[in-house]
């Protein structure tokens, strides 16, 4: 059995070395949109060429199964798997991690569809003008929250042709960020509110952790729904035993 792994997150790891430690003949492809990921030693990196280049993949390279193990908000990607995987006639199972709405905090959050919204969602409440708003949403959207005037954003990579803006700090840094660190970080910032993406998981979920502590708002952009139709689990074990069940006997 030949599975091709989408990876690029922490349970798209995990998850390859459990099925190399299974035996599983398994490829293990990345975005490649940053440089930890063009260096993680997968065996492809970057894209396939849209739905008829991954379909063409699939066929060439006798691929009995696809897991889905890419970012939540990797809408894009996903959409592209489900369809090759249908045209095709390839299994597929998307592996999603928890999502965040399941904290018994995430009542209190400000919940909005999409970063634009969140932007305005945030100037509305006039956080930006009690304090800091720190930014934990990745470097691809901050165009769309140019327009708030006091701004941390904390990113892993400096994006493309970035330029400084006025109330603006960029700070690179890596997580995953232990609740202290986060704590002291939301009180030396003087942060008024959170802005976040429902990535998800544990590995990142101590800012929230520490916001709730402050009592400091979280506006929350809520993840795309996977498509129709498709599988979905919620752990790298339950990967397994879907692939355990589709192989041939």
């Amino acid at each position: 059995m030949r599975v091709l792994l989408l990876g690029g997150t922490t349970e798209g790891r995990e998850l390859m070395g459990l099925l190399v430690l299974a035996g599983t003949d398994v490829v293990e492809s990345v975005a490649g949109r940053t440089a930890q990921a063009r260096t993680s030693g997968a065996d492809r990196v970057g894209g396939f060429g849209g739905v008829e280049g991954l379909s063409s993949y699939l066929r060439a390279n006798n691929i009995d199964a696809v897991v889905d193990a890419t970012h939540p908000f990797a809408a894009t990607m996903t959409a592209h798997a489900a369809r090759a995987c249908t045209a095709t006639g390839t299994p597929l199972v998307r592996l999603s991690r928890p999502s965040w709405a399941e904290r018994s905090d995430a009542g209190g959050w400000t919940w909005v569809p999409d970063h634009r919204a969140t932007a305005a969602a945030v100037a509305e409440s006039g956080a930006s003008e009690r304090g800091r708003v720190l930014l934990t949403v990745g470097r691809q959207p901050l165009d769309a929250y140019r327009t708030l005037p006091h701004v941390l954003a904390r990113v892993a990579e400096v994006p493309d042709g970035w330029l400084d803006r006025p109330g603006w700090e960029l700070r690179v840094q890596r997580g995953p960020f232990d609740l202290d660190s986060e704590l002291t970080m939301l009180r030396t910032e003087r942060i008024s509110a959170l802005v976040s993406k429902d990535s998800g998981g544990r590995a990142a979920a101590a800012k929230l952790d520490a916001a709730a502590r402050l009592g400091i708002a979280v506006f929350m952009v809520a993840r795309p729904a996977p498509p129709r139709g498709i599988d979905e689990v919620a752990t790298t074990a339950a990967v397994v035993e879907w692939l355990k069940a589709r192989r041939p006997a």
